[in-house]
């Protein structure tokens, strides 16, 4: 069997030109994730010091300050990193929420409830539907957190292996929904309340007028959310289910049904009474959120978009997937005593063990490369560079997004570039006409498509853990090659409607155009 499945990855393979070959054949002789961040981290002491010896520099548009590297091979830089190594790691903020997150999913997995609900929707609905769900959910699933990373790609995986596909094609479309339509939604999303923040911060500074509200980009997100689906579908159909279906199995062979199973008198029962504590915990949430003084509201402003809610969605879902979870367990046998639970939940740590070492190395790269002020200086003189061209129009939208699309792969988070971009290009664009809202909806673009490509993604080490639960053999390069088709053809197509949108002018939020 396993020759067999040797020689299928070799015909598949074989299949991949290109590009794509390329991709795949040079990713798959990097080492280890964990030695490539060690490599990367010595790369990036080692610049920060010829930098800082260097004269390298860079003006923050925002603020007036200089910026100049860090050398971190300094007695500073050493101090500091042994001073916060620790810290780096305990505090990273990604480590808590997927731990989190997947050891309240684990009791509804390992419990039988999550695969009785996903083997039943996997029949109930139509697969050309099951597709493009699976990443309007991965969009939405980001309203408050990161929480579509974490929780979407397990669950396509399982939802593929009921419909006879192999669970690799379910992660990677999972997490290529969740990333690369980060900040598409059809909700108001922190990300829209974070980034009009800092767009009318600046506007204020020439017009104090303006002001860019979180519901500024909402249409064009909505209408967004249902093309990322269905173009993340076309992907999936075309490239990434026919590309795994020679890909080995870790733990089993891919589970398939002719037609839906019939659930037995235990299992309904157990339906049953989790539906109904899932229905009494959604009550109760919506009571503590919708009333107007309620307490998971924000208590200055009373709104939802910042909240106690949004902030603390993690811990919600992880209540939800586990209450449910522990009810149907219980009833059907699989949870017979309470240390059952704590099993379940230590066996999610297990399967999590690999991403916890690279969590360790992936930490310290991250703040190394933040406090050599590397990055800052990066996206300064690149919007610079864009800034010098003088293009306007289409062409210099396209070349916008780009480079944001570009710095996306190095410079992870979306608000700090924003703080950079938005004083250099919302003043510029602004004298040619253009509204502030439109501006920082083209760089939503370019900051949300190149995630799911990015190595240095901190979900990213999160993926190959999971990839590798089924297949150990799938190396780095073969999982960016299954990821850059996605990257490619959401980013046409977003640029498409974006374009169409801008010649149709049409309204691209509440009270929003793309002219001032």
């Amino acid at each position: 069997m396993a020759k067999q499945n040797d020689t299928s990855r070799k015909d598949l393979q074989s299949e991949s030109k290109g590009i794509l070959k390329w991709i795949e054949q040079l990713g798959n002789k990097l080492p280890h994730p964990f030695w490539l961040f060690v490599w990367i981290i010595g790369f990036i002491v080692v610049l920060s010091a010829v930098a800082a010896f260097s004269g390298i520099s860079a003006v923050d548009p925002g603020s007036g300050e200089v910026v100049t590297p860090q050398n971190l091979i300094s007695g500073w830089g050493l101090r500091r990193f042994l001073e916060e190594m620790v810290t780096n790691f305990a505090h990273f903020a990604p480590f808590g929420l997927v731990l989190v997150m997947l050891m309240g999913v684990s009791v509804a997995e390992r419990s039988g409830l999550l695969t009785i609900i996903l083997r039943t929707m996997a029949f109930a609905v139509p697969r050309k539907i099951v597709l493009p769900v699976i990443f309007i959910i991965g969009a939405c699933g980001n309203i408050g957190s990161d929480a579509g990373v974490v929780i979407v790609p397990p669950i396509a995986a399982l939802i593929f292996m009921q419909m006879g596909l192999h669970p690799i094609a379910g992660l990677i479309a999972g997490y290529a929904g969740a990333t690369a339509g980060f900040t598409a939604n059809f909700f108001i999303a922190g990300t829209d309340v974070l980034l009009a923040g800092i767009s009318t911060e600046v506007v204020q500074q020439f017009d104090p007028t303006l002001e860019v509200s979180a519901t500024a980009n909402w249409y064009f997100m909505i209408i967004s959310t249902l093309l990322l689906g269905i173009g993340g579908a076309f992907v999936a159909s075309r490239f990434t289910i026919p590309r795994t279906r020679g890909f080995a199995m870790g733990d089993g062979s891919v589970e398939s049904y002719d037609e839906a199973p019939k659930l037995t008198a235990t299992e309904r029962k157990g339906l049953k009474y989790a539906g109904l504590v899932t229905l009494i915990y959604i009550v109760i949430i919506a009571a503590l959120v919708i009333p107007a003084n309620a307490p998971l509201r924000n208590q200055e402003t009373g709104g939802v978009v910042p909240s106690p809610f949004l902030r603390g969605l993690v811990p919600i879902l992880f209540f939800f997937f586990a209450l449910p979870g522990y009810v149907y367990g219980k009833i059907t046998g699989s949870i017979t005593k309470p240390d059952d639970l704590l099993k379940f939940m230590e066996q999610g740590m297990k399967d999590l063990s690999g991403y916890i070492v690279l969590m360790l190395v992936v930490a310290q790269f991250i703040n190394l490369f933040s406090w050599s002020r590397l990055d800052t200086i990066l996206a300064i003189n690149g919007a610079e560079f864009l800034q010098s061209t003088g293009l306007t129009g289409p062409l210099m939208f396209t070349m916008y997004m780009i480079l944001v699309a570009f710095l996306n792969i190095f410079i992870g988070s979306g608000s700090a570039k924003w703080a950079i971009f938005a004083p250099i290009f919302i003043p510029m664009l602004a004298q040619l006409g253009y509204n502030p809202a439109f501006i920082q909806l083209m760089y939503r673009v370019g900051d949300s498509i190149t995630n799911a490509i990015s190595p240095l993604y901190v979900y990213f080490p999160l993926l190959i853990g999971w990839v590798r639960k089924y297949d150990k053999n799938v190396g780095i390069g073969t999982i960016l090659s299954l990821l850059v088709p996605y990257a490619v053809v959401l980013f046409i197509m977003w640029v498409v409607l974006l374009f169409v949108w801008f010649w149709l002018d049409l309204p691209i939020g509440v009270g929003e155009g793309i002219f001032r």
